[in-house]
């Protein structure tokens, strides 16, 4: 049991490292969580801070969910006598819940969209890129993030379902519903990270995707 909880602890503790707060203190001379829809992810950078310092965000937070998967695949290579897909699925769930409520900062983070998605495509690459792909069709269709990453994290659960091969840690044969619980788990919670989102969607006063850096 002790591997599980310190995978856990540490996936979490990587996930609480928030680049969007570091960078826009670093870059711009305030904390993103001040400003615009004062969440601190890569499009509240891109809309304060700018292109750059959003891309660099970006990339840093799909980072945390590769680093942290591959930790635990490690982690279960070394120890041999565990369940790695358990250590696996519990590195993914805690570096995004890490990302929403990082203990380096007042617990205040982002949507764990980003860290997700490095999440899913190391866990297994073909649902992953399927995921990145579907997300990134609708919000070009819409123009808003937010309906994109709501869809994805819905999407991904049910693949779970279909897709039983190109696991980094392959589960049990045929259907797999260790993984299939762990979709569902970053799907709601990822959904739970947007309630405000989805209220605003279906209110139509959501904002739509714009590249230009808002003044203020």
């Amino acid at each position: 049991m002790w591997e599980y909880a310190t995978m856990a602890i540490i996936a979490y503790f990587i996930g609480s490292i928030n680049f969007s707060v570091i960078l826009s203190r670093k870059m711009a001379g305030f904390d993103v969580r001040e400003k615009g829809s004062k969440n601190a992810g890569t499009t509240n950078m891109l809309r304060t801070v700018g292109k750059k310092a959003a891309f660099i965000t970006l990339i840093c937070d799909i980072l945390k969910g590769v680093v942290a998967v591959l930790l635990a695949f490690i982690l279960g290579l070394i120890i041999g006598d565990t369940n790695k897909a358990l250590l696996v699925q519990i590195a993914g769930i805690f570096v995004i819940v890490g990302h929403t409520f990082p203990i380096f900062f007042e617990f205040r983070g982002g949507k764990g969209v980003a860290t997700a998605l490095g999440v899913l495509i190391t866990t297994n690459y073909q649902i992953g890129l399927i995921c990145l792909v579907f997300a990134l069709v609708i919000m070009a269709i819409t123009r808003m993030v937010s309906i994109g990453s709501v869809l994805a994290a819905i999407l991904f659960p049910i693949l779970t379902i279909f897709i039983h091969n190109n696991y980094l840690v392959q589960g049990v044969e045929g259907i797999d519903f260790g993984y299939i619980i762990y979709g569902i788990i970053i799907g709601l919670f990822v959904c739970f990270n947007h309630r405000e989102n989805i209220k605003r969607i279906l209110n139509g006063t959501e904002n739509k995707l714009s590249f230009k850096k808002k003044t203020e």
